[in-house]
């Protein structure tokens, strides 16, 4: 019977280490995963101290501060564009340039054009003088006659002659190939 008795608390007592290991997994585990949390709590509260920003004095703006600005510009009474019939022709080629005078989008016609190319040696101006058709168109004949190098660009001046003013146009251009 002693024996028996023996083997009754042996077995009470590995049942009773068991339930004490098992114990104590558990509350290691519990504290290991509150660790993180403890770590980050310290190591906020150990940090810099925050200071409140001062607010800022009011900026007062003179209302004379408009008044010395200079204007903006207004929409011009007439506009002009040119362009070429192509900006690659060859060298002994020849092109037509176009011109459209336009005020509150609408076409002036009877303006006189006048045109002013300029070429790597020097400027040649148009004979022609044509006036601006119903629609405000002009055009120009130009034989190159091979007076601008390959590959050099070369621009076009044009100015109408409207009411006593003169108008001019965007620069026309073209690039002989």
């Amino acid at each position: 019977m002693h024996s028996f008795v023996q083997s009754f608390i042996f077995v009470q007592v590995k049942k009773d280490l068991r339930v004490r290991i098992n114990y104590m997994k558990k509350a290691f585990l519990f504290l290991f995963s509150l660790l993180p949390f403890l770590l980050s709590f310290f190591l906020a509260a150990c940090g810099p101290t925050v200071n409140q920003i001062k607010p800022q004095e009011p900026v007062n703006i003179n209302k004379t501060f408009q008044k010395s600005l200079t204007p903006m510009p207004g929409v011009p009474e007439y506009r002009c564009g040119a362009w070429t019939s192509t900006s690659a022709p060859g060298l002994y080629s020849s092109i037509t340039v176009y011109a459209k005078l336009t005020k509150d989008v609408a076409g002036v016609p009877g303006a006189t054009a006048q045109a002013v190319v300029h070429f790597k040696n020097g400027d040649v101006t148009l004979d022609a003088r044509p006036v601006s058709d119903a629609g405000g168109y002009v055009n120009f004949g130009l034989p190159l006659q091979g007076r601008q190098p390959r590959l050099s660009a070369a621009t076009i001046d044009i100015n109408f002659s409207v009411q006593g003013k003169t108008v001019p146009c965007s620069q026309a251009f073209f690039t002989p190939q």
